[in-house]
This record gives C-alpha cells, sequence and structure tokens, in this order.
C-alpha cells in the first residue's frame, strides 16, 4: 500500500524510501512538512512515517494538523529528541509511535507491521473476503489453505479492493495506490496485465475479481450472483 515518508535529511530520506520499497511500500518521500500536508490531503495513505525537524512545517506541527482535520493515518514519528518531555510531546500532538534516531531499519519496518495491524476507523487487522486472507502486517495471504505467491503489484491491487470489498475500485484509484506514476499506468493495458495474472492466482479460491465495465473492478465471494 501507499506511504507518505516525510524526512528532510536527502541521504536518509534516499534510504528510507528504498528500504520500504523493497518492503512492498509505494512511497510518496517529500523533504518538507507543508509538502507532506499537501500530499496527505491528496492521498488515503496505509501509514505515514515524519520526521520533527524539517523546514516550512515540522513534524510536531504536521501530525497536528492531519489529526486537526481528524485524518486517521497512522504516524511513526522519527527524531534524535530522546528527552521524555520530547517524547511525550510527539505522541500528544497525535503521532502514534515514537523512532529515535539513529535506528535500525528492521526496527523501523517492525513498528510500521504494528501500526498497521491496530484497528482503526477503515481498517480491518486482517482483511479476508470469502476463503482469501490477507494480513497487511505480515504481507501474508492465504487463498483457499495455500499461498499464491503475489508479486508486491498484486499484493498492492488485492489488499485494496479486499479493503474496498464489495465496492467497486476504480481504475484510477488502483494507479494512485499500486504505482509510482499514475499517469503511465493508466494510459496503457498496464492494470488489465495484472488483473489477469491476479485472477489467475487466485483460481480455485471462493472469491472473484469481477470487472465492472467503465468504472473498474471488484472483489466479492464465488457464490455472490453480482454482474
Amino acid at each position: 500500500m501507499r506511504l507518505l515518508l516525510a524526512e528532510d535529511d536527502v541521504a536518509l530520506r534516499s534510504v528510507l524510501a528504498r528500504g520500504l520499497q523493497e518492503q512492498g511500500y509505494v512511497v510518496d518521500a517529500v523533504g518538507d512538512g507543508e509538502t507532506a500536508l499537501r500530499y496527505a490531503r491528496a492521498h488515503d495513505y496505509a501509514v505515514a512515517v515524519v520526521d520533527w525537524r524539517m523546514p516550512v512545517l515540522s513534524g510536531l506541527d504536521l501530525v497536528r494538523e492531519l489529526r486537526r482535520r481528524r485524518s486517521t493515518i497512522p504516524v511513526l514519528m522519527l527524531t534524535a529528541r530522546d528527552a521524555p518531555a520530547d517524547r511525550v510531546a510527539g505522541l500528544d500532538a497525535g503521532a502514534d509511535d515514537y523512532l529515535v534516531k539513529p535506528f535500525d531499519l528492521d526496527e523501523l519496518f517492525a513498528r510500521l507491521r504494528a501500526l498497521q495491524r491496530r484497528p482503526a476507523v477503515l481498517a480491518a487487522p486482517v482483511l479476508s473476503v470469502g476463503d482469501l486472507v490477507l494480513d497487511p502486517a505480515t504481507r501474508q495471504v492465504r487463498a483457499a489453505g495455500r499461498d499464491p505467491g503475489l508479486t508486491p503489484i498484486e499484493m498492492g491491487i488485492l489488499e485494496l479492493l479486499l479493503r474496498r470489498s464489495p465496492g467497486v475500485v476504480g481504475r484510477r484509484a488502483i494507479a494512485v495506490h499500486v504505482w509510482e506514476d499514475e499517469a503511465d499506468t493508466l494510459g496503457s493495458n498496464t492494470i488489465d496485465v495484472h488483473m489477469a495474472r491476479l485472477r489467475a492466482k487466485l483460481a480455485g479460491a471462493r472469491v472473484r475479481v469481477q470487472t465492472v465495465r467503465g468504472v473498474g473492478y471488484r472483489l466479492v465471494p464465488e457464490d455472490d450472483d453480482g454482474s
């Protein structure tokens, strides 16, 4: 799923973005809080990683503004400030977790998985339709009791379909959530190709990926008689 990374240190931002992409996230990486706030208004992120000290708008003020706008995006705050009072300030501002620099990447990934396991208004800890089950935190999928062996892109598409099921997910929403450059994706048959591969890998499970012509796709149980 899509992740927002706000970090003004160019070198660290590059390392984090690369590591997060290897973990299967689509990463929007920005260097200041004001740009991060603009991105947060435009996209529905699964989680955000926010540095405390940033130009224009600090990470602390960014989180306060997100919460003022009733955003429920889970936020992991990064900072070199390790005094208890600083941690309290970050958490009171609305951050969900706090990681002091320098840190180990594996710990960062584990904390993000933990944040995604927490119940949220629009996200269940485990997603399921029929006999298809996906744990967003561990990135494990079981379809009819087996691992379908999904690629990161297929995983991203499936997670979005599961979260919105039985609703229809538009092609643009899929492109925005799963690919870094949605314009190139929408202008080609890329989504159709990956959807066909996903359908093939889910064969045998009691679910169907339905095409809603002119709109997008939806995921339903196999016994659903919808069009």
